[in-house]
C-alpha cells in the first residue's frame, strides 16, 4: 500500500491557489489532495484565515473531498508551544497565527507543513524546530507546496 501524506495546510497554501505568482506551484498539491493521495490536517485556526479569505477560496477550499480532511483543533499544548516560539525569537508576537499552525502541525505528527508564508512560517524552520527539540517535540518538514511535490510527489 501507498503511503498517504498527512499534511498541514495554512492559510498561503489555500490562497495562493488563486494568486497568479503562485497558483501554477499550488495547484499540483491540491490535485494531489482530490485524488486522494495527501490527507490535509486542517486546523481552527486555517479556518478562521478561510472564513476571512475572498469567496472563490472559501468555496475552493469548501470543495475539498471530506475524506481527505484530517480535523484537528488548538489545545492548552499547541497554544503554550505556539507562544514559546515567540519567547524563544523565532518570531515576533504579531506572528502568533503562525506560530499555532507550527506548533498544532508538530503535536498532530503531520508528515509536513506547507505554506507559502516565507517570512514567518518557511523561512524560520530551523528556528521552530529548534524549539521543537528543545523541548522534546519531533521537528517537522515545513515546505511550499511546490517544494512538497519535488519531494514526495513520486512517493505518494
Amino acid at each position: 500500500m501507498t503511503k498517504k501524506f498527512r499534511v498541514y495546510v495554512d492559510g498561503c497554501a489555500v490562497g495562493m491557489a488563486f494568486n497568479p505568482k503562485y497558483a501554477s506551484q499550488t495547484r499540483p498539491f491540491w490535485e494531489s489532495v482530490r485524488n486522494g493521495e495527501i490527507i490535509v490536517v486542517v486546523s481552527d485556526v486555517l479556518e478562521k484565515e478561510v472564513n476571512a479569505a475572498p469567496r472563490v477560496v472559501r468555496e475552493f477550499f469548501a470543495s475539498i473531498p471530506e475524506s481527505q480532511i484530517e480535523q484537528v483543533v488548538s489545545t492548552e499544548e499547541s497554544n503554550r508551544l505556539a507562544e514559546r516560539y515567540i519567547v524563544e525569537d523565532v518570531v515576533e508576537e504579531s506572528s502568533l497565527d503562525d506560530c499555532r499552525h507550527i506548533a498544532i502541525a508538530t503535536i498532530a505528527n503531520a508528515d509536513a507543513l506547507v505554506s507559502w508564508n516565507f517570512g514567518h512560517i518557511v523561512y524560520r524552520r530551523a528556528g521552530y524546530n529548534d524549539v521543537n527539540e528543545k523541548l522534546g517535540y519531533p521537528g517537522i518538514a515545513i515546505l511550499t507546496p511546490q517544494q512538497f511535490m519535488e519531494a514526495h510527489h513520486d512517493k505518494t
